[in-house]
């Protein structure tokens, strides 16, 4: 690949763009925030763009989160959300074929930036030479058309559209950074080389992994499989396994109270669902067997509804302790106050959107119905990992996920995605700025 940062890691710096299109993009770039230039850059804002540029990208996530919200209206709702997930389409991995030839996706890109899409963007890149890293796919494409070098486009989804490559992939510079095996291959389908596809799986938050030897991550996990198997039973089967990989046997903790995290989309879909779970768990919350906490992200108007349906289901007094609502008014310090208390979870509840890769965290996740193509193929590379389960009932919750505690099967889906996922996607990020390559890890404790 091109020229790279050649300084001590202590002083890599790039400059890191995301975009305003559902809280993805920028979560992968809040966890590379500390590598970042002049801070993070969101496509679109107002330090990257002029006035025409910011009326097409408020018009483009207007559409995103009103479709996203839509979907849910009767009659109408689905139609208009179909119009959206068909433009994002991902197809069949299978029959392996050649796929680079361009989608209309790439054609409507290319047009826009030939009418100068990006342009303030590009002039605030060329003020301080450094690398690029994008987290949305316009950025990098911009960049690249420019010519601007080095470019490296982070995927947050385990699959992609053609999109997100350039028409020309041959003839394109971008380097990727694959979260996983399947991106890569889907990345070759469209014509991507190997030698600019790095698979350093996603960018997990450095505050839950604790360094290369993920010291935090290890010990977290080791008390989660102790609340998840209060039984014994996954130490009975699994124990030995889990000595070898994170130093000691769990230890069951019957009796502990375990945190059911329910986080909902950046546009605020699915927030029925966090009702309907609060109902059911509110006999184990007040009983001390369960923590709920309902996170809302930055949607005043969702932490609104919370608030007013736990007041009228008898949980108001639970507020602070057996129940938690969570909102901020940032996006940086929701970011900052979600990837804590993912330490604290033991069950991630959510629709399987970038948060599917928090599994690598050893979090079990019980996944909402996917919305849209991506979300699709992000369930399936969940079930495919053992890392998740589809909700079930979600009015009868407080059942079934007690069998499942008594069953140890949380806490084997919980070691299955720490040990089959990769974990260090930041510090493999920081290995190919700083040499230019990155060192092929297939122990679980490596990657």
């Amino acid at each position: 690949m091109g020229t790279v940062m050649n300084t001590s890691q202590d002083h890599l710096r790039a400059w890191v763009v995301t975009a305003d299109m559902g809280l993805g993009h920028q979560r992968a770039a809040h966890a590379l925030a500390y590598l970042a230039h002049d801070g993070v850059l969101t496509a679109g804002g107002p330090d990257t763009t002029d006035d025409d540029e910011a009326r097409f990208w408020r018009r483009l996530t207007w559409t995103y989160e009103f479709l996203s919200r839509a979907r849910g209206v009767p009659f109408v709702g689905g139609v208009m959300f179909g119009l959206l997930d068909r433009l994002l389409h991902i197809p069949p991995f299978y029959p392996l074929r050649d796929l680079s030839k361009p989608s209309l996706n790439n054609y409507l890109v290319d047009h826009l930036i030939g009418k100068g899409l990006g342009r303030a963007l590009l002039n605030r890149l060329h003020s301080h030479w450094l690398p690029m890293i994008s987290t949305f796919y316009a950025p990098a494409l911009v960049a690249d058309y420019a010519r601007f070098a080095p470019v490296f486009s982070v995927i947050c989804d385990a699959d992609l559209n053609r999109v997100w490559v350039a028409s020309k992939a041959a003839r394109s510079r971008i380097h990727y950074f694959a979260p996983c095996g399947r991106v890569m291959r889907r990345l070759r389908q469209y014509g991507v080389p190997d030698e600019r596809i790095f698979i350093t799986g996603f960018p997990l938050p450095r505050e839950n992994i604790g360094g290369t030897g993920m010291e935090t991550l290890r010990s977290d996990l080791l008390q989660r499989l102790g609340r998840l198997d209060p039984q014994g039973r996954f130490a009975s089967v699994f124990g030995s396994t889990v000595q070898e990989m994170l130093g000691e046997r769990p230890r069951p903790a019957p009796g502990a109270r375990v945190t059911v995290t329910f986080a909902v989309g950046g546009a605020g879909a699915q927030t029925e669902i966090g009702l309907l779970l609060a109902q059911s768990l509110k006999p184990g919350i007040l009983d001390g067997r369960f923590r709920l906490v309902l996170v809302a992200g930055v949607n005043p108007l969702v932490e609104q509804v919370f608030r007013g349906f736990v007041s009228r289901i008898g949980l108001g007094a639970a507020l602070g302790d057996g129940l938690l609502i969570v909102r901020e008014d940032r996006k940086p310090d929701y970011f900052g106050r979600f990837d804590a208390l993912m330490r604290e979870t033991d069950i991630l509840w959510t629709k399987p959107s970038e948060l599917s890769f928090y599994s690598g965290l050893g979090i079990p996740i019980v996944m909402a119905p996917p919305l849209g193509s991506q979300e699709a193929k992000n369930m399936r590379w969940l079930m495919d990992k053992g890392a998740a389960l589809p909700q079930y009932t979600p009015s009868l919750a407080l059942e079934w996920l007690s069998d499942m505690l008594k069953d140890g099967v949380l806490a084997e889906k919980a070691f299955s995605g720490f040990v089959k996922n990769r974990k260090l996607g930041v510090y493999k990020i920081e290995e190919v700025l700083q040499t230019g390559t990155m060192l092929r890890e297939t122990h679980p404790l490596r990657r």
